[in-house]
């Protein structure tokens, strides 16, 4: 090397040799590096970091190799004012040559060998890239145990929280939830998180466990709800049966009224539930349930009180439709027969068979709707050539 160039060399180095330390320096500051040196690991985790750790120890080697080749140089370059070529030749074995000497470790005695091991000999450029990919390796595992920590542990956090919260709730409340089940699997998942995060995933376990934590929030919150609404929402659940009732009466009303008119199914007899969810009303009263599920009880009348009434005024609307359908078939019957005299049928023996019987059907009480429903389209179609 030139004289020039052993001093571009010199300078080069140096700045990298800083920038190498800043970068280990940040590596052993990094927050995950401090936690797993001091962490119980196991599984996958414990087998990477182990790795890890290895080429952790050769960097260390690899750099104190290299630094002590770069202190020799500066001490042989500030010897003298101008570099000699004694001096030049020195420096460019220590800068270009394979001067950096990675001294043979140490091996258990099932590894060795009674020949001597052999040191290696790099150049700088070797011993650097070789530092790298060690480099490369720490924070490979560290970036993944880290991705693991950064995506579970908040969320393990959070589940925490949670239960923190339901145990609020519970005081608030006086009544106390199981959550035994619920404490164990948030502390196992911990300790599988902490010591293997790069094992089995978690993930799912979490989403269930996250699910019954809110469920278990969910229903006390409610609970919380209902004890200090209770009485209002009885009142309007007592007022919800009477709307039961009514509706209800209304349905048998009709029934009363069809069933004269339309030949209806025994099924078609409106049902009352209304003395059932008021009899349920009056065990709620008295039960000795817990807040939890007296509120889902309590939820559950309120449900069936809305649908009941909902149903029987379906079951009205439908019974009166079907004088309704009664009633048009009776106008389609007319005006079919208006038809038959501008074709000429009124007076043919089929033809007034036809309407006849259906006449007969649909004047009947009561009226069998789906029978007469037949007749009037056999009659129409009597009267279109057979066309319906």
């Amino acid at each position: 090397m030139s004289r020039e160039g052993v001093e571009h060399a010199l300078r080069a180095r140096a700045d990298e040799r800083d920038r190498i330390s800043g970068d280990l320096l940040d590596l052993e500051s990094h927050t995950t590096y401090q936690l797993l040196r001091g962490a119980s690991l196991r599984g996958a985790t414990q087998r990477r970091w182990a790795a890890a750790q290895e080429s952790l120890a050769t960097l260390w080697s690899l750099n104190d190799a290299y630094r002590a080749v770069l202190r020799d140089a500066e001490q042989i370059r500030a010897a003298r004012a101008k570099v000699g070529a004694e001096q030049l030749a020195e420096l460019t074995e220590l800068l270009a040559g394979v001067s950096v000497v990675l001294r043979a470790a140490a091996k258990p005695v099932e590894q060795r060998s009674l020949l001597p091991q052999q040191d290696e000999r790099l150049t700088l450029d070797q011993t650097v890239a070789r530092m790298d990919a060690a480099f490369r390796e720490v924070t490979s595992a560290l970036n993944d145990i880290d991705a693991v920590w950064n995506a579970v542990l908040p969320r393990l956090d959070g589940a925490d929280s949670d239960l923190r919260h339901i145990r609020d709730l519970e005081r608030d409340l006086g009544e106390s939830a199981d959550l035994t089940a619920h404490e164990a699997e948030l502390r196992r998942l911990r300790a599988s998180v902490l010591e293997d995060p790069l094992g089995a995933p978690v993930e799912q376990d979490l989403d269930r466990l996250a699910r019954l934590l809110a469920g278990s929030r969910a229903e006390l919150e409610l609970a919380l709800t209902v004890k200090a609404e209770y009485a209002r929402r009885r009142e309007d659940l007592v007022a919800a049966l009477d709307r039961v009732r009514a509706a209800e009466s209304e349905a048998r009303l009709a029934h009363g009224a069809v069933v004269v008119k339309i030949a209806l199914p025994p099924q078609a007899q409106p049902r009352s539930r209304a003395e059932s969810l008021a009899a349920g009303l009056d065990a709620l009263d008295a039960s000795a349930d817990t807040w939890v599920l007296r509120a889902k009880r309590l939820a559950g009348l309120e449900e069936e009180a809305r649908k009941a009434a909902d149903q029987s005024l379906a079951t009205a609307k439908a019974l009166y439709g079907l004088v309704g359908r009664r009633d048009e078939l009776r106008g389609r019957l007319g005006a079919c027969q208006v038809m038959a005299v501008r074709k000429g049928l009124a007076e043919d023996p089929a033809a007034s068979e036809l309407f006849e019987r259906a006449r007969v059907l649909l004047w009947s009480a009561p009226c069998d709707l789906t029978k007469a429903a037949a007749a009037v389209e056999t009659y129409q179609r009597a009267i279109h050539g057979g066309k319906g």
